[in-house]
């Protein structure tokens, strides 16, 4: 045996041997972190979503399966507090009843939830989910090092328009034109973080590439039905918090304009967009509960860097290619996580 594979065969042993001591240790951590504290508070804050909002409790969900399996039981050792934001409402007004509350942790779901809380405190730990762009946000000044009281998990990396716009393409190779839309005041950097790579990919798949920014619903509809009038035109929806909101009529609208269209989450194809491709939501807050589970046995934010998505969903809508007049190539299928009949 190579004196390598000795040392770490034998730290592996230790480790095994220490490890019911190891896990004693971690509870006694736990106990003096909240000794004075009978119940640790986690306030979550849900931008865009209403309480009764389906998405918004799966994803609730899946943060109490993760914690439970820690075992952080609501009601028992920690208080959930959830704050929901529909469109129309204040976030600010929610972000301040958040505060009031004293959370121990703060979980900020998208970047104007991220947003809000940072302005309201610098000492609250938060773990911010579903967040693009959280440097260029000033959410944290490195991946690796956030810096003060922030860290979290991303969803997308801006180089993801290059490959919506390359699946685009595959399903519907007639595809000459294709827009991205966005809203500039919900976007990641006002819309260029996914718009210029999404620009400079264009020429590689012999499309024009149009940038369209839309600012309410009414605009987008506005702008949706233009485009449907434009001959082998294809649509990209990329994160926003806006389409979020109104995903349903995004959806709506592109099978209304017989629109090509690709979606940032598995969500949209489900309601029956053409295709989706993106990180798992659900795989995020479940990732999210150990930096809950550390935060709360003593670590702090700034040590913990942000981790970027590990699991991605591609689902294609069956039906829908066949409601637009298209074959899903046999090359796209088997690559596919979930097909909708």
């Amino acid at each position: 045996m190579k004196r390598r594979e000795f040392i770490l065969t034998l730290g592996g042993a230790a480790a095994t041997a220490a490890w019911p001591l190891a896990t004693w240790a971690q509870q006694g951590d736990r106990m003096r972190a909240y000794s004075s504290k009978r119940i640790a508070r986690i306030a979550v804050l849900m931008a865009v979503f209403s309480k009764n909002d389906p998405l918004a409790q799966a994803f609730l969900a899946a943060l109490d399966d993760g914690l439970r399996k820690m075992g952080w039981v609501d009601g028992e050792n920690i208080q959930m507090l959830s704050h929901f934001v529909s469109p129309g409402h204040s976030l600010q007004q929610a972000t301040g009843e958040l505060i009031k509350s004293s959370p121990d942790i703060i979980v900020a779901v998208t970047t104007p939830a991220v947003a809000a809380v940072q302005r309201e405190t610098g000492t609250i730990p938060i773990i911010f989910v579903a967040v693009s762009d959280p440097i260029g946000s000033g959410f944290v000044t490195s991946l690796a090092r956030p810096g003060g009281n922030i860290t979290g998990f991303t969803n997308l990396e801006a180089s993801m328009a290059g490959k919506w716009l390359g699946l685009l393409k595959e399903i519907a190779p007639s595809t000459a034109e294709a827009a991205l839309i966005f809203n500039p005041e919900t976007a990641p950097g006002g819309g260029s973080y996914f718009s210029d790579p999404f620009q400079v990919a264009a020429p590689a798949f012999s499309v024009r590439p149009i940038s369209l920014p839309v600012r309410n619903a009414a605009e987008m509809q506005a702008a949706v039905t233009e485009l449907g009038r434009t001959p082998n035109a294809g649509l990209i929806v990329p994160l926003d918090v806006f389409f979020v909101a109104n995903r349903d009529l995004i959806v709506g609208l592109a099978s209304q304009h017989s629109l090509p269209a690709i979606y940032p989450a598995s969500y949209y194809a489900k309601s029956g967009g053409l295709i989706s491709y993106g990180a798992s939501t659900i795989d995020l807050f479940r990732r999210a509960t150990a930096y809950i589970d550390r935060i709360l046995r003593g670590e702090k934010p700034h040590d913990l860097p942000v981790q970027n998505p590990i699991k991605f969903e591609l689902v294609i809508n069956l039906k829908t290619a066949k409601a637009l007049g298209l074959d899903v190539p046999p090359t796209l299928l088997p690559r596919a996580d979930e097909l909708i009949e």
